[in-house]
């Protein structure tokens, strides 16, 4: 599934995993988020609800541009820099071209939709 995360006038096009848990986050969108920065590699912001892990591996190594659920916490987690294998973990999709938007300092206010709803 394709979606879009807008901040700051800037539209990044991403695309989900088929997933139980991409799936469970797509059916929550639209969501407006503000993005926080989290040591410099990544925004995190708090979802509305649990999604499921069941079927999740344990951990994964994210890339750059990968759109992820820290299980522990519950929380939206979108990589712009590398990062190490992390347990907990789970990729829920990725960003289709630059995270740059991403980069910058700050909480980013940001709204998250499918690429169909927002046509």
């Amino acid at each position: 599934m394709k979606i879009q995360i807008v901040l700051e006038g800037q539209t990044l096009a991403a695309t989900l995993e088929d997933t139980p848990a991409a799936r469970a986050f797509a059916d929550m969108l639209p969501l407006a988020l503000d993005l926080a920065d989290y040591h410099g590699i990544e925004k995190i912001a708090d979802l509305p609800a649990a999604l499921p892990t069941d079927d999740a591996p344990a951990g994964i190594d994210p890339e750059v541009g990968d759109i992820t659920l820290y299980a522990p916490w519950g929380n939206l987690a979108i990589f712009y820099r590398d990062f190490g294998y992390a347990r907990g973990l789970v990729r829920l999709g990725r960003i289709d071209g630059s995270t740059a938007a991403l980069e910058a300092k700050g909480p980013l206010p940001a709204r998250i939709e499918r690429m169909d709803a927002a046509q």
